[in-house]
C-alpha cells in the first residue's frame, strides 16, 4: 500500500510559483485537495499539485495587472 506524499502550502507555492495565501485559498475553494491536521496545519497532496500542473489551471485571481488604458 502506497502513502500520498503530503506537502506544506510553502513547498506547493514555490512549484506553482503562486503565493502561499493563493495556496490556502484554493485548498479552502477545493481546487487542490488536502488536509487539515488536528492541529489546524493544512497539507496539500503531492497529487493535487501534480494534476494542477498538468492541466496548467495556474489562475491566481489577480487581474488586470500591466494593463494600461488610455482615453485619448
Amino acid at each position: 500500500m502506497s502513502q500520498e506524499r503530503l506537502l506544506r502550502p510553502r513547498e506547493v507555492a514555490r512549484q506553482l510559483a503562486v503565493s502561499r495565501s493563493t495556496v490556502y485559498r484554493w485548498f479552502w475553494e477545493g481546487k487542490l485537495q488536502g488536509v487539515k491536521l488536528n492541529s489546524g496545519t493544512v497539507r496539500i497532496l503531492e497529487s493535487a499539485v501534480l494534476r494542477k500542473l498538468a492541466d496548467g489551471d495556474l489562475e491566481t485571481g489577480v487581474r488586470g495587472q500591466g494593463s494600461v488604458i488610455s482615453d485619448q
